[in-house]
């Protein structure tokens, strides 16, 4: 859990005053006198406040020392209020740019000394020694703390960019995967009317046939097409490598080349097996060809199972092993986004992926995409 910095503060300025407390309650035996009513006052005066030392750093550290010169002009233990300019002092170290920090180590140093001068007996050398040495103790590990927060804002920010990249380049890559699968059906629209157009007048039956083909193909490829202008329109990258457009028909040649990389796979659907947009089944293969990969990278000598779910209205490809698996945010860390284009290519059609370890142990990956209606009955049409 998560402490909300203002509660961290909270507590620690409480805690500075509990300790001041009872460190001021051991003045009469260290040969100084009780502290009183306005002594108390003071202190309160000079560690509470610290709740607000990372809001307005440099204010309150004048403040708490203003505060404290009055403390040790009035002759009290100098010691029971030393606490809270030492913190107030690290804190506009660790948030200010040195020449600011400097200022206040001279003033901090400045009230060390002026409280050694007040005070009867005390040892000049002592004094003078710890004036310099604390606070620039104090700078370094403020200067340290800066530090240590400006590279780890640093790194976040790189990370974010990275990882903004490598979605572009995702999006990208799966956009010229997309124009394969438009330019299929473009190809089938083409032949389709050129046959339409050949018989149109000698066999009708053909020419409707031809036209319905004509009709779904175009559809879909319509729709491929806006996903493919929606992923260029997200990052305005251009670039990417083309290849082809695999399918659902070389799923089993995949498992295999897998199988001969020594991972034991099984593949089995279910379900009555209907033809699907080639989009659709691209989104499918390469989620599949991403988890086995995984599987192969990161659970060596794990068995693996495939599983090809044919339902009503949708379609479920489910990749388990019984290996250890891979961490996500570990993936992403090590320089993969392949577990980023799987959630964006369940995101582009529409579906669902959950990416895990699984209860029983080992990994598992399972992506459902919607199926629509209209593309199982133009397939009817074509099977008969």
């Amino acid at each position: 859990m998560r402490i909300r910095p203002l509660l961290a503060d909270g507590l620690i300025a409480t805690a500075l005053t509990i300790v001041a407390v009872l460190l001021g309650r051991e003045a009469v035996a260290q040969g100084w006198d009780a502290l009183d009513p306005l002594a108390w006052t003071l202190i309160a005066l000079a560690d509470l406040p610290l709740v607000w030392r990372t809001r307005a750093p440099l204010a309150l550290c004048l403040f708490v020392h203003a505060v404290m010169a009055v403390y040790v002009s009035l002759g009290y233990w100098p010691v029971v209020g030393s606490f809270g300019p030492m913190l107030a002092l690290y804190t506009v170290a660790s948030l200010r740019p040195t020449r600011t920090t400097a200022a206040c180590a001279a003033l901090m140093a400045a009230l060390w000394i002026y409280a050694g001068l007040v005070t009867d007996g005390s040892s000049m050398a002592s004094v003078l020694a710890q004036a310099f040495a604390w606070p620039l103790v104090l700078w370094r590990f403020g200067y340290l703390a800066r530090r240590s927060a400006d590279l780890t804002r640093h790194l976040r920010a790189e990370q974010a960019e990275r990882a903004r990249r490598e979605v572009a380049e995702e999006r990208v890559r799966i956009a010229r995967e997309l124009h394969d699968v438009v330019a299929h059906h473009m190809a089938v629209i083409n032949v389709q009317a050129g046959l339409a157009r050949f018989v149109f007048t000698s066999d009708a039956r053909t020419a409707r046939e031809a036209l319905d083909t004509i009709e779904g193909a175009s559809a879909e490829a319509l729709a491929e097409l806006r996903r493919m202008l929606g992923l260029l329109r997200a990052d305005g990258v251009q670039g990417a490598d083309r290849g082809p457009a695999p399918g659902l028909d070389q799923l089993a040649e995949m498992v295999d080349r897998v199988r001969a990389g020594g991972v034991p796979v099984d593949l089995r659907v279910t379900g009555e097996p209907r033809p699907l947009p080639p989009g659709v089944q691209l989104c499918l293969y390469r989620v599949v060809q991403e988890a086995l990969t995984n599987v192969l990278k990161h659970a060596p000598g794990a068995r693996a199972g495939v599983e090809l779910a044919y339902r009503s209205g949708e379609v479920t490809v489910s990749v388990t092993d019984d290996g250890r698996g891979v961490d996500p945010a570990t993936s992403n860390e090590q320089g993969g986004h392949g577990l980023i284009g799987m959630r964006e290519r369940a995101k582009l059609y529409g579906g669902t992926i959950v990416v895990g370890p699984r209860s029983e142990g080992g990994f598992g990956v399972r992506l459902t995409l919607p199926t629509p209606a209209r593309t199982a009955r133009r397939g009817d049409a074509v099977a008969e």
